[in-house]
């Protein structure tokens, strides 16, 4: 991604445009599915994945001017780099986004999520969302277990899920692909 303060919700491209495979984010313990969004409430595949990795709280939310209240600060905050202690799961149900995460030199990724896809950013890694310029995401959002909601503006590398991220990953190049079965 770019490093132009243009509106975020603009692609961002390098120039020229470079694209990152599925398996470097892989290395840096993003894991995602294309799954079917039209049947999601029937969809076996989800109901795999989610039993494999005891995803047990789910909700759905829409962001959007109309949807949500606050809806420019929201995204504001949204797009402020912060990490969670647990896992952050989003299954596009409609529209699109970005999350932009870190690689092992500190560089932005953009990761583009459409209809039917499915992200999960692990514990510990710092990360922003936006929108892009179709303003809209209706977004299912899993958890294990209660939900816990706290985003840790960066810097918080004194937690033990920062720690945990930085050494399983960052520093080993380690790499936490999950397969649903």
């Amino acid at each position: 991604m770019d490093d132009s303060e243009e509106d975020q919700r603009l692609p961002h491209h390098r120039e020229p445009k470079e694209f990152i495979p599925l398996a470097k984010l892989s290395e840096l313990g993003v894991v995602s599915w294309n799954l079917n969004a039209d049947n999601w409430e029937k969809d076996e595949n989800l109901k795999k994945i989610r039993e494999a990795r005891g995803y047990s709280y789910v909700d759905i939310c829409d962001v959007c001017p109309e949807k949500l209240p606050n809806y420019e600060a929201k995204l504001k905050n949204f797009f402020e780099e912060h990490l969670h202690t647990d896992e952050e799961i989003r299954y596009c149900l409609e529209g699109s986004g970005y999350f932009d995460v870190r690689d092992q030199n500190e560089q932005w990724i953009r990761i583009a999520v459409k209809k039917g896809g499915m992200i999960v950013l692990p514990a510990g890694m710092y990360h922003r969302f936006t929108l892009d310029s179709d303003n809209y995401i209706k977004a299912m959002r899993l958890f294990v277990g209660e939900p816990i909601w706290t985003p840790y503006n960066r810097p918080h590398d004194h937690l033990p899920a920062r720690k945990e991220y930085v050494d399983k990953i960052i520093n080993r190049g380690g790499n936490q692909t999950v397969e649903a079965r």
